[in-house]
C-alpha cells in the first residue's frame, strides 16, 4: 500500500507466473499437455510484455533466418490467450497420465537392463531396477516401445538395445551348441570327445577340458560369475585332488581355456550344420532326378500304348468295298 497526500493507493500486483511441470521426454506425458503448458507460458509472457531474444531461438541460423524466427515467436506470444477453465481442468488430468515418478536414473537403468536382458525378459529388467515392480516396468515398457521415437536420442538408445539383444542371441546359440554336445553322451565327463585342432594346447588334459566344458554347459554360458563358479568346482572336485596344475589356474586362465573349448564346439556344430545342408541338397537333387526318370518312363509307356492301340484298330478295320 502507498500513501500519497493522505490517500492510500493499492500497489498493483505483478502477474503470477503459471505453474509449469518440468516434463522430461522419457516420462511420456500426453503430447497435448506440452501444447497447453506452452500456451499458458506464452499468455503469461504476453501479460508481462516479454520480448523474444536471439538466445531464445534454438538452432544455428543465419541473421535473416533468426530474425524471422524471432518475429514468428513474438507473434505467438502477442496473440496468446490464457487457458480457459476447461483447458485448466484438462491440463490437471493430463498431468496424472504420464510417468511422473520415473526420474532420469530410472530411465537409464531401464535402458541398460534392456541391453542386458532384451525386450522380452521384462522380469529380468525389473530385477535390475530399484524401486520398480515388474508390473510397473511392464506398463512403462509398453509405452516406451510405442513412443520411443519421441526421445531425443532414440536412435542411439535403440541401437544399443539391439546390440545387446544380438549378444544375447549369440550367447544362446553357444549354450545350445554346448547342450547338444553334452547331451550326446550318457556320461559326458567320461565319454565326451573334442575335435582338437593341430594346436591342442600342451598343458590341459582331455579330462580337464571335459570337466570345464560340461560344467560350463551346466552353469550356463554367459551367466553371472560363471568362471569364478567353475574354478570353485574345480578346486572342490575329487577328480582333481592332486591335479595342482588346474587347481592353481586363475579365473582369467579358466575363462580363456573355456573360450578356446567353446570355439572348438561351435566350429564342430557349424561343420555338422553345413554337412547336413549339403546332404539335404544332394537328396533333393536325387529326388528330382528320380522324378524326371519316372516322368520319362511314364511318357514312353503312354506312347507305346497309343501306338499299340492304333495297330489293333488297323487290323480290325473292314477293308473298303467288302462286306
Amino acid at each position: 500500500m502507498l500513501q500519497t497526500g493522505g490517500r492510500t493507493v493499492a500497489k498493483e500486483k505483478a502477474p503470477k507466473p503459471p505453474k509449469i511441470a518440468n516434463i522430461q521426454d522419457f516420462q511420456f506425458y500426453p503430447l497435448r499437455l506440452k501444447d497447453l503448458q506452452k500456451q499458458e507460458t506464452q499468455a503469461f509472457q504476453r501479460e508481462i510484455g516479454y520480448k523474444v531474444r536471439p538466445e531464445d531461438i534454438d538452432g544455428d541460423l543465419d541473421e535473416e533466418a533468426q530474425a524471422a524466427r524471432i518475429q514468428e515467436e513474438q507473434a505467438k506470444i502477442d496473440s496468446a490467450e490464457p487457458l480457459t477453465e476447461v483447458e485448466l481442468e484438462e491440463k490437471e488430468k493430463l498431468l496424472s497420465k504420464g510417468f511422473g515418478d520415473w526420474v532420469k536414473r530410472d530411465f537409464v537403468a531401464f535402458c541398460k537392463a534392456l541391453e542386458k536382458y532384451g525386450r522380452n525378459d521384462l522380469d529380468g529388467v525389473a530385477r535390475d531396477m530399484e524401486g520398480k515392480t515388474p508390473a510397473e516396468v511392464k506398463q512403462y515398457a509398453a509405452v516406451f516401445w510405442k513412443r520411443h521415437k519421441e526421445l531425443a536420442d532414440y536412435e542411439k538408445i535403440i541401437a544399443n538395445i539391439e546390440k545387446g539383444e544380438s549378444r544375447l542371441r549369440k550367447t544362446q546359440e553357444i549354450q545350445d551348441a554346448l547342450t547338444a554336445k553334452v547331451k550326446q553322451h550318457r556320461a559326458p565327463l567320461q565319454q565326451l570327445r573334442l575335435q582338437y585342432s593341430q594346436s591342442k594346447g600342451k598343458n590341459y588334459t582331455e579330462e580337464e577340458d571335459r570337466f570345464l566344458l560340461v560344467t560350463l554347459e551346466r552353469l550356463g554360458y554367459g551367466s553371472d560369475d560363471v568362471y569364478e563358479r567353475i574354478l570353485h568346482e574345480v578346486k572342490t572336485s575329487p577328480l582333481f585332488r592332486f591335479d595342482w596344475f588346474i587347481k592353481s589356474r586363475t579365473v582369467v586362465e579358466i575363462q580363456r581355456r573355456c573360450t578356446s573349448l567353446v570355439t572348438l564346439v561351435t566350429k564342430e556344430a557349424a561343420d555338422a550344420s553345413e554337412r547336413a545342408v549339403e546332404e539335404q541338397k544332394v537328396r533333393e537333387r536325387e529326388e528330382k532326378e528320380k522324378e524326371k526318370e519316372a516322368a520319362v518312363a511314364s511318357s514312353g509307356r503312354k506312347r507305346k500304348s497309343v501306338g499299340g492301340s492304333a495297330g489293333k484298330d488297323d487290323k480290325n478295320a473292314t477293308p473298303a468295298g467288302t462286306g
